[in-house]
């Protein structure tokens, strides 16, 4: 039996040998280098802002300097199984009463404390850089965009121009984007995957987020908090355009038959999924302030870049109509 036994434990990890040395080894190369070949697919590493340029370095130094750690632990699991292995001779002996290496024990405390200090660097130092309400510095004039969340769908409008579109980010290319954000929803979060941070929008409250574009294109843009049965479809196109094809795109917006007083608002607030791409030529002055408004009555707005709010509609609003319930 012990005779047998033997033999079929050389044979089975004679084909192990055979396998991991031949297609295993190979197919796993294969599917390593196919991974990599997809990487310039990924929108997040292919990033076309700063704040995007710099979240990608963070991801990847932090990547690197996991691989510090990873690489010798599977290289050292690998070397220890084959040295001592059964079988492995003398010089390969397991020494059970072992108990101390100053190198070993060196290594075990000043390589990850290296780790943990330059991860600490990058993360204080990056914080500050990606605090998203600080602004982007630049010559150019931010354009300011008011961005709310819906059931299923987001409405973006143009304060200093008194427009709004659904569904569409318009914007120049090289000029800084400043938005104020909020819901009329549950919470969702505003993301642009290839200009940069992700930021939640919460009824009844505002946040901030800057960006901006080096190159023109189409770039994808999305809600990544699960919201509700629309929530894959909550989605919209972010364009950067040169500043003439901004300007003409402004131009053809202000011809739309559409105005987005508080009764089209309310209709456009109710829950739809796959809404079409709509423009408005005008906007009920201050409405982002009134939406915050519904959620939160004390709510007091800053200073608005567009005119001032028309006390009737406010009034109105704030007494219930229209779907504006304090």
């Amino acid at each position: 039996m012990k005779q047998k036994h033997g033999r079929w434990y050389t044979a089975v990890q004679a084909l192990g040998t055979r396998l991991l040395r031949s297609r295993s080894l190979t197919a796993t190369l294969a599917a390593l280098t196919s991974l990599l070949a997809g990487c310039s697919e990924l929108v997040l590493f292919n990033p076309k802002g700063p704040v995007g340029e710099i979240e990608r370095f963070i991801i990847l130094t932090a990547f690197a300097l996991m691989l510090v750690v990873v690489l010798p632990v599977i290289a050292m699991a690998i070397w220890f199984t084959r040295r001592y292995r059964i079988g492995g001779g003398k010089e390969h002996e397991y020494l059970p009463k072992w108990s101390y290496s100053r190198n070993i024990e060196l290594a075990i405390w000043v390589i990850p404390a290296v780790i943990v200090t330059a991860l600490v660097a990058l993360i204080w130092n990056s914080t500050y850089r990606l605090d998203p309400y600080t602004p982007i510095e630049s010559t150019a004039k931010p354009v300011i965009i008011e961005a709310v969340s819906l059931d299923w769908k987001w409405l973006f409008i143009y304060p200093e121009e008194n427009i709004a579109v659904v569904n569409e980010l318009v914007f120049p290319t090289g000029v800084p984007l400043a938005f104020r954000l909020t819901s009329d929803t549950v919470m969702t979060s505003f993301f642009i995957p290839q200009l940069g941070s992700q930021i939640y929008a919460m009824a009844g409250m505002q946040t901030q987020l800057h960006l901006l574009a080096h190159n023109p294109g189409s770039y994808f843009g999305q809600n990544q908090q699960f919201s509700g049965t629309g929530y894959a479809h909550m989605t919209f196109e972010a364009l950067a355009t040169s500043s003439e094809e901004y300007s003409a795109w402004l131009d053809k917006l202000r011809q739309s038959p559409e105005a987005l007083d508080l009764g089209r608002y309310e209709k456009l607030a109710k829950p739809t999924s796959g809404y079409p791409v709509t423009y408005f030529s005008s906007v009920t002055t201050d409405l982002f302030n009134l939406i915050i408004g519904k959620h939160c009555p004390k709510h007091e707005p800053e200073d608005s870049p567009g005119p001032p709010a028309d006390p009737e509609y406010r009034s109105r609003a704030m007494r219930g109509e229209y779907g504006f319930k304090p």
